[in-house]
């Protein structure tokens, strides 16, 4: 049975600009730190995996020294986990409001893949809690109880490193060959490739200009039939898709040339287990 795997923000819902970023920012007034981010600042902090370790970037001496914050590792650590613990509060409030529409097609091919008979399963680095609120709202409480979920803290290291999607290959008893992934960001395909899956990526707000080599398909969306029209902006492996992606074309990404990424390592040392 092959699987598909969805990356979750940028890719189930516009969850960085009209989530992520405004959570972040809330968390810090509460806290009193003297930070916020702007859209231009948000868009260098995406390309930091994981919403610890884009908090954490901000722990400067000056900013240490300034905000009267801890100065040792181990209370560092503790701090921004108790910051990221309330900005994911936050986050899953607003997504439990419907402030972050799911983007174009992503139910539909949802639907389309269970009825295909493919597994289906997130690979995030975004909290397990955050990851699950974007899901269910966006598929519903039946169709998110089907998929396997990969968040947060379950691997060593995060995107560009290619541990979650090992993990979610391991897990999900499928490999490399037998999966694709559908991504938004560069560090993302880069995650996927280095597991040697193939990718399909659909651009987000953040993300349009990144380097997206290496992808079977890149377009603007999913799209609609009676919505957003797709836009193709790569089509490496010749999929020629229409007027919306459909899970035929995701059969092509399928059936098309492996990335051919060599056995590759997780962050930890161990070499991949051969499935």
């Amino acid at each position: 049975m092959p699987a598909l795997i969805f990356d979750c923000d940028g890719v189930l819902a516009d969850t960085e600009r009209f989530g992520h970023l405004p959570a972040f920012n809330q968390a810090f007034r509460e806290f009193g730190i003297p930070v916020e981010w702007s859209d231009a600042d948000y868009a260098r902090k995406v390309l930091i995996g994981g919403g610890k370790e884009r908090m954490a970037s901000e722990l400067t001496a000056d900013l240490v020294s300034r905000a009267r914050l801890p100065a040792d590792a181990a209370g560092q650590a503790a701090l921004v986990a108790e910051w990221h613990r309330r900005k994911t509060e936050i986050y899953t409030g607003l997504v439990a409001s419907g402030a972050l529409p799911a983007r174009p097609g992503i139910l539909r091919i949802v639907n389309e893949a269970l009825v295909a008979g493919y597994t289906l399963a997130v690979a995030s680095t975004s909290a397990e809690a955050s990851v699950r609120a974007v899901l269910t709202h966006v598929v519903g409480v039946t169709t998110a109880a089907q998929f396997r979920i990969f968040a947060g803290d379950s691997v060593a290291a995060k995107k560009p490193a290619p541990d979650i999607y090992l993990l979610a290959l391991d897990q999900l008893g499928v490999t490399a060959d037998d999966a694709v992934v559908i991504e938004d960001s560069a560090n993302g395909l880069r995650a996927a490739l280095a597991a040697g899956i193939s990718t399909v990526v659909t651009v987000s707000g953040y993300t349009r200009d990144e380097d997206f080599a290496g992808a079977s398909l890149v377009v603007t969306s999913l799209g609609e039939p009676d919505g957003e029209v797709t836009a193709v902006l790569v089509d490496a492996a010749g999929v020629h898709p229409r007027a919306y992606i459909t899970i035929s074309d995701i059969d092509a990404v399928l059936a098309g040339a492996s990335p051919g990424a060599v056995e590759p390592e997780r962050s930890d040392g161990h070499e991949r287990k051969h499935l």
